[in-house]
């Protein structure tokens, strides 16, 4: 589903009506109807990669508990960090991964050894 189609057309008042007039200003329903709409949005696009949508959420989700319950900074700390490296890990692998062995591979051919990433 793209922005401009007309399915999102339909999509986006549907979840507005949702989520102004039937949750009942519920916060906990609100957050789990925008969770929920937007795993349902990101799969209309290419479901292969919603598990990894959903394991990026959970990772952060608990990650951001284990920084509550940490009773020190340097606890804060190790979790934060934990979150941004895994995330920035699935960004750099599933966006910039091809450029960069490409790249190589290209870099590596002017010296004369042809590699196939």
């Amino acid at each position: 589903m793209l922005f401009n189609s007309i399915q999102f057309a339909i999509f986006l008042p549907v979840v507005f009506v949702l989520y102004w007039f039937l949750t009942k200003k519920n916060l906990r329903w609100q957050n789990i109807l925008l969770l929920v709409s937007s795993y349902y949005f990101y799969a209309c696009w290419d479901y292969r990669f919603l598990f990894l949508l959903m394991f990026s959420t959970l990772l952060d989700y608990f990650t951001g508990l284990k920084m509550q319950d940490a009773s020190d900074r340097k606890g804060k700390r190790f979790w934060f960090w934990l979150s941004v490296i895994v995330n920035l890990g699935f960004l750099g692998v599933f966006k910039y991964y091809n450029f960069f062995a490409d790249s190589f591979a290209e870099m590596m051919s002017q010296f004369g050894m042809n590699i196939d990433p």
